[in-house]
């Protein structure tokens, strides 16, 4: 890669710079789980191995008049023993000329961070495999020359703002969204700001199935049906005229044909004012009905579009970026009180099936300043990986014994708080 190549921020990184702070760092985690204990000096060496193919991930975020754009840096990733501080700030003042991602690792785990300004979780996923595909490769000369564990796009692909690409300017019949109410937010005293408490969740994910199965809905649809009331239980009856609000990122390379490894997702909203005597099985189907709507392709287009015409309009590209992140800032604060909780399905975690032996899970985590639970599927293992900005865990709790009520069973492994 030319030296003088720079790149521009994607509509989502935008928003991610303007809002990361201490208690919502906008950095996500993404770990792979190997058979046998990681070698650092063979993983340094992966690591270096996978920057060279991805070259678009080896840059460092620059603050010009108008936008932040991003060029390449000389600074070089250095893998460390996991040091227990989980999804770190990446950028910012403290990160200029920087890399803003991170490579640990933990007795047979390896981590990778990345700032959300970078890449979305499918994007750090190809770049995740990557790594273990160079470490694989090391660790066993001449048995996995052949290995691909990536998409084997081309750099112009894998570095493309699909955004910018497929937002039809031309189009002047964007229907405008109407905007949601506010929604009910969990209760309860939130940990120091430098502080978020993580789960690591276990389910067999064919029992997972079946429940949904019977239920004529999606795993996705009931996982959050589970997890809505949940927090209905949770709610002072006061609250309870408030609406349940889940949001759910979607991944766009499933509607345009995209294979950048940047940010390319939305988020649809699934939600619901309880009125007393819901049942999972009516719940399920109302939540399956309300998903299915969001994503016809015309709501995802629809939803994509009115993100995407604001940056067109000439007046604002010509306000400077001093003024221009403290309203992106104020706007990204309004959307997230039509929240309640975020939940993300990563979906089926696929490998070639000469390394599937070598590979025992996968697992994904995302800062937040309310309730995150990323899922993911590897073989027959469900993970959540579940990330919580509140002591409370009253509703986690309750999330979780829905899933032992209905005789599916639960290994949950969780982060430490430290008292202040």
């Amino acid at each position: 890669m030319a030296q003088d190549r720079w790149y521009r921020m994607d509509n989502v990184a935008k928003v991610f710079l303007a809002s990361a702070n201490e208690r919502d760092t906008r950095t996500f985690r993404m770990t792979c789980t190997l058979k046998e204990d990681i070698d650092k000096d063979l993983l340094q060496a992966a690591v270096l191995d996978a920057l060279k193919e991805r070259p678009q991930y080896h840059v460092t975020i620059l603050r010009g008049f108008f936008w932040h754009y991003m060029e390449p840096t000389e600074d070089l990733p250095v893998v460390e023993e996991e040091d227990g501080n989980i999804c770190p700030m990446l950028v910012g003042p403290q990160n200029f000329g920087k890399l803003h991602l991170r490579i640990t690792y933990y007795h047979n785990r390896i981590n990778l961070e990345f700032s959300h300004a970078i890449a979305d979780g499918n994007g750090a996923l190809d770049f995740l495999n990557l790594i273990v595909e160079h470490y694989l490769k090391r660790k066993n000369p001449g048995r996995f020359q052949k290995l691909s564990m990536t998409s084997g796009a081309s750099e112009a692909n894998l570095s493309e703002d699909s955004f910018r690409k497929f937002f039809a300017k031309e189009k002047n019949n964007i229907p405008n969204m109407k905007r949601p109410p506010k929604a009910y937010h969990l209760r309860g005293i939130k940990h120091p700001f430098n502080q978020t408490q993580y789960m690591e969740v276990h389910i067999p994910v064919a029992m997972v199935l079946a429940k949904a199965k019977a239920l004529n809905v999606s795993l996705t649809s009931y996982i959050g049906t589970l997890l809505m009331m949940a927090i209905y239980n949770d709610m002072p009856t006061l609250m309870r005229l408030k609406p349940v609000t889940i949001s759910m990122p979607v991944n766009l390379r499933n509607y345009y044909p995209s294979m950048t490894s940047r940010n390319f997702f939305n988020s649809v909203l699934v939600s619901h004012v309880f009125k007393g005597g819901e049942t999972v099985e009516t719940l399920a189907e109302e939540y399956q009905t309300k998903l299915k709507a969001e994503l016809t392709p015309q709501a995802v287009e629809a939803r994509m579009m009115n993100y995407e015409k604001m940056e067109s309009l000439f007046f604002i590209r010509l306000v400077p970026l001093l003024i221009k992140n403290p309203v992106i800032n104020m706007v990204n604060k309004r959307a997230s009180k039509e929240v309640t909780v975020v939940l993300s399905n990563l979906g089926k975690m696929s490998v070639p099936n000469e390394v599937r032996d070598e590979i025992t899970s996968y697992c994904a985590y995302c800062s937040t300043d309310k309730l995150f639970i990323v899922l993911s599927t590897y073989g027959d293992d469900l993970v959540m990986g579940i990330s919580s900005a509140y002591r409370n865990t009253q509703v986690l709790r309750d999330f979780l014994k829905n899933f032992s009520d209905a005789d599916i069973p639960v290994t949950v492994y969780s982060t430490g708080i430290a008292e202040q």
